[in-house]
């Protein structure tokens, strides 16, 4: 008489559940939040100029904010001046010197801060510079 065994199948969960929190973390850390944007930023007005809009900002757009006190940041990560130099290096390595740069600085801040950051973008060969201000809307 032939004895009849039945063997249990387990299957182990394990790397199934590491592989979907891989996959969680990194959906979480390459969305792109839409506000960005450094709140505490006073933009200057400026009733002449072009009205820059989703559809007629190119994709490769870099936005670099200067707050009042001349911190730099870009997508509210701040950095230093050899950080944004980095950065910018990169970005030039990768896309070339033809992406523009929007510079959003306070009012308040001083120029010396904003030439700064002009510098390290002249210095990467940079040269689509732009400054972002608010157009008041004209009553009709």
């Amino acid at each position: 008489m032939a004895k009849s065994r039945t063997e249990q199948c387990e299957l182990d969960m394990t790397p199934m559940i590491d592989v979907v929190f891989q996959l969680i973390i990194f959906f979480v850390v390459t969305l792109k939040m839409t506000t960005d944007e450094n709140k505490e930023i006073i933009l200057e007005n400026g009733k002449n100029g072009v009205i820059i809009t989703p559809k007629n900002r190119p994709p490769s757009t870099l936005e670099i904010e200067i707050d009042k006190r001349g911190m730099i940041s870009i997508h509210n990560a701040r950095m230093n001046q050899d950080q944004l130099a980095t950065i910018l290096r990169n970005r030039v390595n990768k896309l070339g010197n033809q992406f523009p740069v929007l510079i959003r600085a306070d009012f308040r801040t001083k120029h010396e801060q904003v030439k700064k950051v002009m510098d390290i973008c002249t210095q990467r060969g940079i040269w689509k510079l732009s400054f972002v201000a608010i157009q008041e809307k004209k009553a009709n």
